[in-house]
């Protein structure tokens, strides 16, 4: 059975094509939405030959698959304080600074609206956010072994609860979330947890 477009992990020259492709593809994303996006503009900002590009991701949404993939695997490593309240202060402030980030904050807005009405993007979008929740999972997991939440929390949910507040006032007010901003939703996401509010 063959791989859908733009799932192939391919190394050597096949891998830089596809560096160069994916790179070219969320500068459009970032300066143009979704609606921007076009596999020959893309082949020409990335020095690719238009088929090799076509043949390669098939579709617009198959590239945007592509992207969100490369993205999740390249994402930074959970970060490890030695608390439960530290990790989610972490955790809070990477998504921060991905939103505050000029090229990732656009890249996600258009990511994101593109999902409302296309299935194939919400997918991809929705198996980005699979990989980095189940990252930081072990961070609440190691707080429920510490004490520090009751068994039985559901680690995912608590992460979700970090970044939720975050994405939802760049979408819904435009204001890209500060320092403070990002501080307070691991405090609310942690008292939620000791409070036994995600014990499932």
């Amino acid at each position: 059975m063959s791989a859908e477009p733009g799932t192939v992990r391919p190394g050597g020259r096949t891998a830089r094509v596809r560096a160069a492709v994916l790179e070219a593809a969320g500068d459009v994303l970032a300066e143009q939405g979704f609606d921007g996006l076009d596999l020959a503009d893309v082949a020409r900002r990335a020095d690719v030959g238009k088929t090799t590009v076509y043949r390669r991701w098939g579709s617009v949404t198959g590239l945007v698959a592509d992207l969100l993939a490369d993205m999740a695997e390249q994402s930074l490593p959970r970060e490890e304080t030695g608390s439960a309240l530290g990790d989610l202060r972490a955790n809070a402030a990477l998504v921060r600074r991905t939103l505050a980030d000029p090229r990732q904050g656009a890249l996600f807005r258009a990511v994101i609206a593109a999902a409302t009405c296309d299935a194939r993007t919400a997918q991809a979008l929705r198996r980005f956010y699979e990989v980095r929740v189940a990252e930081w999972a072990p961070c609440v997991e190691q707080g429920v072994a510490r004490g520090e939440f009751p068994a039985g929390t559901d680690a995912e949910a608590v992460v979700r609860a970090v970044s939720a507040p975050l994405y939802y006032q760049l979408l819904t007010t435009g204001e890209i979330p500060d320092a403070p901003d990002a501080d307070r939703a691991a405090r609310a996401a942690h008292a939620a947890a000791v409070a036994g509010v995600y014990v499932t």
